[in-house]
């Protein structure tokens, strides 16, 4: 009896050792050298609240510099301290409320849902009666995403090149533990005050067809823990409340000794 115990025992460690591997494989059902024509893409677009740097530069950049003023100072400023794209003197702007942001000279400029292209061309178009052939460049400054759950290193990014897929996102946090729930991953995504919840399978190749496989601002990407995890989670506070509840009948115990 006990030989055939230990055998059944045995067989059925064997069986959830073997399907350990489905749990934790990327992209199971790809084939080896497969092809796989993507359609999906990703730009994104300015939204309120986003910090956005613009930099304008023409052959006379002295008819430039009035629209190179940073907020709080003066063309005198300006003149004297000079400014250069993309060092710590490049002018940035907060998307208000409206979506609008308060540009030198040209006042309120609405580019909330705009692209950078967008924004680009569209500055452009209103300084050519200022400058002869202007130079725009657009940037995002505040492109940042969160990890959470089960990963290595969950915390927020800053992504500077404005185009990030889960698949680097999670390379930037040291990749999921082996105890992330791989078929059940979570993109949370802002849009106009509203949260969306898109839930992912990583084990399978299609989620390069997912519409959130490229990450936008401010994304949440959320790694669930599995079985496994939440087990050991429980087990460890049930073990810390046997634990207290020991020292509290030692210490009651102490105290009526010590009366």
């Amino acid at each position: 009896m006990g030989s055939r115990f230990l055998l059944l025992f045995l067989g059925l460690v064997f069986v959830f050792s073997c399907k350990t591997p489905e749990n934790v494989v990327y992209f199971q059902d790809s084939s080896n050298l497969e092809k796989i024509s993507s359609t999906n893409s990703f730009t994104p677009v300015f939204k309120v609240d986003d910090i956005v740097s613009i930099f304008v530069s023409a052959a006379d950049m002295d008819a430039a510099i009035p629209f190179n003023i940073k907020q709080g100072t003066s063309i005198n400023d300006g003149l004297a301290g000079g400014t250069s794209s993309g060092n710590s003197t490049e002018p940035t702007y907060l998307i208000d409320e409206e979506g609008n942001i308060d540009f030198p000279v040209l006042g309120s400029i609405k580019i909330a849902g705009l692209t950078r292209v967008q924004v680009k061309n569209l500055i452009k178009e209103k300084l050519k009666i200022y400058i002869n052939d202007p130079i725009v460049n657009v940037r995002l400054k505040n492109f940042k995403i969160t990890v959470m759950g089960e990963v290595v290193r969950p915390g927020s990014y800053n992504v500077p090149n404005e185009r990030v897929t889960i698949i680097e996102a999670l390379g930037l946090a040291g990749d999921m533990t082996i105890k992330g729930k791989r078929d059940n991953v979570m993109v949370i995504r802002e849009n106009d005050g509203e949260n969306t919840y898109h839930r992912l399978d990583l084990t399978s190749k299609n989620i390069f067809e997912s519409p959130v496989y490229y990450l936008a601002q401010n994304d949440v990407l959320y790694v669930e823990p599995n079985v496994s995890r939440i087990k050991e989670s429980k087990s460890r506070e049930n073990t810390i409340g046997v634990v207290i509840s020991i020292i509290s009948v030692v210490l009651s115990v102490v105290t009526l000794i010590l009366r």
